[in-house]
């Protein structure tokens, strides 16, 4: 199931809890040593695990533990320029090249062939 399609809080937090304890018994965890990796209460993951609120610090820990702290960044992309940033960014950028001081200095000189000395 996806959690767009989800209602509400409490089915998100039972989707949550069903893919962490899903994750946990794939690596061939218990309860007791994913809580002791994570430096969590067995309580507080059987709390996350039946669905349950639990503080976001102690779900980081379990995260890391089960090896999905790379999740995060799909879920929370880093931000980028904003619009506005981009449009004055835009404006800065050179729209044709100028012909350099010293190359004008040198075309003031009057022409000549060259094999006059």
């Amino acid at each position: 199931m996806k959690f767009k399609e989800l209602l509400n809080d409490d089915s998100m937090l039972a989707e949550i809890g069903v893919r962490v304890a899903r994750r946990r018994i794939d690596l061939g965890l218990t309860q007791a040593v994913l809580s002791e990796q994570a430096g969590i209460g067995k309580r507080t993951l059987e709390r996350l695990e039946a669905g349950e609120s639990i503080q976001l610090a102690n779900f980081l820990q379990v995260l890391r533990v089960l090896r999905l702290v790379e999740g995060l960044d799909a879920l929370l992309p880093e931000p980028g320029p904003r619009p506005m940033e981009l449009l004055r960014q835009q404006g800065k950028q050179r729209k044709r090249a100028s012909t350099r001081q010293s190359e004008l200095r040198e075309q003031d000189q009057p022409w000549t062939w060259g094999d006059e000395s």
